[in-house]
């Protein structure tokens, strides 16, 4: 058989080095991996707070805290001195039938911050394995109680709840879901909350009751959750109207559905709160969490139940029959710990509900660019919707977003130093999501690159001469 000889590369850590290695090995997720044929592939060395410089010395703002999950911001060594002494003492033990003190411990903290009877853990190594683990803890819950056929989760379109193939299920994003079809029965879909494009005087709590009309499609027999997050991700921060999550909560109690919770971005101060839902004030039933729990120091995520769905795995021969090696990862629990304690030291979640109204505000005054249509989002979770034409709100089609986000806003955005998310999984949006950290020196900096490279944006696709380009290297 033929094969390709292989050397073993030499430890480097010079740009051109690093790019040859990064071309020749590494595969990037969610990545088209062509677009770096010609141009080199962004490589972010180092992290000091709200920033991250790149091999190359340049420096951007991380309007994007990574990915959601670098709440505390970078940088932070006692994250790291607290998993070294715990690597030393104990580098790494399962919870398969055995415990480490740092686990429990952490258990305990995560139901004291939690709200109600959400007092049981089950800890994963990241966001799709506890929206996983809370589909399979569902349809293993109900048939405890003779209702094995209650395998259907109702989730929103475009909402994206994770890539394992249950996840994937419940992820409303076709171009997500397509290639791996067919994927896991029982994903059923419904509107979201983005009221932006709804007719005049549509009732608010619409969406909400749309959620009951599917449940009774399905026949409520064959349905086992809803799953929800405070916040949609994708599609651009999707809000909920007032009284939704209420109206959600009666639904799920009238048909014996349980309420899914997930929290993988919105938890852990994101919205100003420990849980997002504890912002818009319902009781679920299951919160999935991950990211910002270790502030994406440590890969760590878990599945909070309430004491009355963890109840007939508590006895006599009972299992739920699931896990992972990793989950509880004793040196991830000592990075969460040290993680939550910056969190109450410097009163984090006190911080982002303070300057909320200043962040927001900041974006706000953007509105006055023909580009920029809608300004929504909650705590440090924000988007920015673009239109071709801000009275129809007209969006872009699939030609004109590829052009303006990928072929220009993106690229665009990076060059100016700010690090944020130009998507459209649904209409084309900048999302913001940055350190919890952040305050008013950040917040100026976002305004004055977005209004210039929105500017530019708008000045490229309505065919007017662009402005001039920024200096720093396109991803």
């Amino acid at each position: 058989m033929a094969t390709t000889p292989q050397t073993v590369p030499a430890a480097s850590d010079t740009p051109q080095d690093l790019q040859a290695l990064a071309k020749r090995h590494l595969w990037m997720h969610f990545t088209r991996m062509g677009a770096y044929e010609d141009i080199d592939v962004p490589v972010i060395a180092r992290g000091e707070g709200c920033y991250v410089w790149d091999t190359e010395g340049n420096r951007y703002l991380d309007g994007l805290s990574a990915l959601f999950c670098v709440n505390v911001g970078h940088g932070r060594a006692e994250i790291g001195e607290a998993m070294a002494a715990q690597a030393a003492e104990l580098g790494f033990f399962t919870n398969w039938s055995y415990a480490h003190p740092r686990a429990i411990e952490l258990a305990g903290r995560i139901a004291s911050y939690a709200p109600g009877d959400l007092n049981r853990v089950f800890f994963t190594s990241g966001g799709s394995e506890a929206v996983e683990s809370a589909l399979k803890l569902v349809r293993n819950y109900h048939r405890t109680r003779g209702e094995g056929q209650r395998h259907k989760v109702i989730a929103r379109e475009i909402a994206y709840h994770g890539t394992s193939l249950g996840a994937l299920s419940a992820t409303g994003i076709p171009a997500l879901r397509s290639p791996f079809e067919p994927l896991a029965p029982g994903g059923c879909h419904v509107p979201n909350t983005n009221e932006y494009h709804w007719p005049e005087g549509r009732d608010k709590l619409w969406a909400a009751d749309a959620i009951e009309e599917r449940i009774e499609f399905e026949g409520p027999e064959t349905v086992g959750a809803v799953i929800l997050e405070p916040v949609q991700n994708a599609g651009g921060c999707f809000t909920p109207q007032e009284g939704y999550f209420q109206r959600v909560r009666e639904i799920c109690d009238r048909h014996g559905l349980l309420l899914i919770s997930d929290e993988v971005i919105c938890s852990w101060g994101r919205l100003g709160h420990w849980f997002g839902c504890e912002r818009y004030g319902y009781q679920p039933d299951i919160v999935t969490t991950a990211k910002g729990l270790t502030s994406a120091y440590a890969p760590m995520g878990a599945v909070i139940v309430s004491d009355r769905i963890a109840e007939p795995f508590m006895h006599d021969k009972a299992m739920f029959a699931h896990g992972f090696t990793f989950g509880g990862h004793p040196v991830a629990a000592a990075a969460a710990h040290a993680n939550l304690d910056i969190f109450e030291r410097e009163g984090i979640n006190e911080h982002v509900r303070e300057k909320e109204p200043e962040f927001r505000a900041m974006l706000e005054s953007l509105r006055d660019l023909p580009i920029v249509g809608d300004v929504r989002g909650a705590g440090f979770f924000q988007a920015i919707e673009l239109v071709k034409d801000k009275d129809t709100r007209e969006s872009f089609n699939d030609e004109e977003s590829e052009r303006l986000l990928r072929g220009f806003l993106s690229g665009e955005l990076f060059r100016g130093g700010l690090i944020c998310r130009a998507d459209d999984r649904g209409d084309p949006v900048i999302q913001l999501s940055p350190p919890l950290i952040s305050d008013t020196e950040q917040f100026e900096e976002i305004e004055a690159i977005l209004r210039k490279v929105l500017t530019a944006a708008w000045e490229q696709i309505s065919g007017a001469t662009p402005s001039s380009a920024t200096a720093r290297r396109a991803p």
